[in-house]
């Protein structure tokens, strides 16, 4: 029996995946997996016995991830389960900046008791009217799963996109639109583009990177659209862009004291993932890899460990291992197995940075005693028998 626990509210539509082999729990003292949305995780004891922690989401800044590697507590998220969520509200910000919706909208329940309001609304329009999104530069600064949905749904509204991303992956390169222009340097894309939205993670290297030299170079008049993190933008820099007039609009999901009811600001309350549909296919995401990795050792869509599939688990003994990535690993495992009379049948050893992670089949289950003894071997983090 597998045991669970979610900080945060979890979509039944993932949960109910889990079956009749896992139970729900309050304790985080007593579950093998944890399920998180946007909880804090960095002031949580995280007990010994948590083996795996999903975040139903992209963005792990909320999860402890050095920690948990340390401790060999494998860190997943669902790359792309959100992605269309936060591509529309993209697309809803950039017409919201181009036309002032928002304004007219407020300026008629202003004057709805007015007998004359549609007389007046007519004189009134222009001040709202704005302009069209069709044919003009839109700047995608990252091409993952949301940046390439933006481009091409972009493309397909008949504007003109220019993507940046030196680390795109095979997969979302396969996946963009041939109209989408690749743009070597950032630079390219502040001096071309009249829309510039950003779809990079929060990193130390990212950390402020819309800045003021990056405003200086954008042409007057931008409008810059911000879906991902709230500290990608310098917002110290970005008031005096709007004051300049160097941003005409700027648009975010991350609501705080100095973006909040600023003229010039559009502000929506962190909707970009909250999404019915965004929610279910994060939660069920995050379920099938939690199951994958706790019933055959697997791992995919993991931060802070490699991709590992040895597929469903059909020899006599599996055994899973976190560690760190250091030499001669491998030749003491394979030590303490074959002093106890255990055959390997099948083994695969993956690293990812700092940390590695090694998955074996055995001919027959391996007894306490082993395993116990492959915890003394230094380097060695977690190790879990899944059969």
């Amino acid at each position: 029996m597998f045991r669970y626990h979610c900080l945060n509210p979890i979509a039944d539509k993932g949960l109910c995946l889990f079956g009749e082999a896992y139970k729900k729990t309050e304790n985080l003292t007593e579950c093998d997996a944890v399920l998180v949305r946007s909880a804090k995780m960095h002031d949580l004891d995280i007990p010994e016995n948590v083996c795996a922690i999903a975040r139903a989401g992209a963005g792990v800044n909320n999860i402890p991830v050095k920690e948990c590697s340390e401790k060999g507590i494998v860190v997943f998220n669902t790359p792309g389960a959100n992605a269309n969520g936060v591509k529309e509200l993209v697309l809803a910000g950039m017409l919201l900046a181009s036309r002032d919706i928002v304004g007219g909208i407020e300026w008629v329940e202003k004057e709805k008791d007015r007998k004359d309001i549609d007389k007046l609304a007519e004189k009134q329009k222009k001040q709202f009217a704005g302009c069209e999104i069709s044919g003009k530069k839109l700047g995608i600064i990252g091409l993952g799963a949301i940046g390439a949905m933006v481009a091409n749904a972009a493309s397909g509204l008949g504007m003109e996109v220019y993507g940046y991303d030196p680390y795109i992956s095979i997969d979302a390169a396969w996946n963009l639109s041939r109209t989408i222009r690749h743009s070597k340097s950032l630079d390219e894309i502040y001096s071309q583009c009249d829309y510039i939205t950003v779809h990079v993670p929060l990193l130390e290297s990212t950390k402020k990177m819309i800045d003021k030299n990056a405003f200086q170079k954008m042409k007057d008049g931008t409008v810059l659209l911000n879906f991902a993190r709230d500290l990608l933008v310098d917002e110290e820099a970005l008031i005096e862009a709007l004051e300049s007039g160097k941003i005409k609009k700027y648009v975010t999901d991350f609501a705080n004291p100095i973006v909040a009811g600023r003229e010039g600001i559009l502000v929506t309350p962190h909707l970009g993932a909250s999404t019915e549909e965004s929610e279910e296919n994060c939660a069920v995401m995050a379920v099938k890899e939690i199951r994958d990795f706790l019933e055959n050792g697997n791992i995919k869509n993991s931060v802070n460990f490699p991709n590992c599939d040895m597929g469903a688990c059909v020899a006599e003994g599996r055994i899973a291992i976190t560690h760190k990535n250091i030499p001669n690993m491998i030749s003491q495992v394979t030590k303490v197995l074959g002093s106890e009379g255990l055959n390997i049948a099948d083994m695969t050893n993956k690293s990812k940075g700092e940390f590695a992670y090694t998955l074996i089949d055995l001919e027959r289950t391996a007894s306490r005693e082993v395993v116990e003894e492959l915890k003394t071997i230094e380097g060695v983090a977690k190790v879990r028998v899944i059969k």
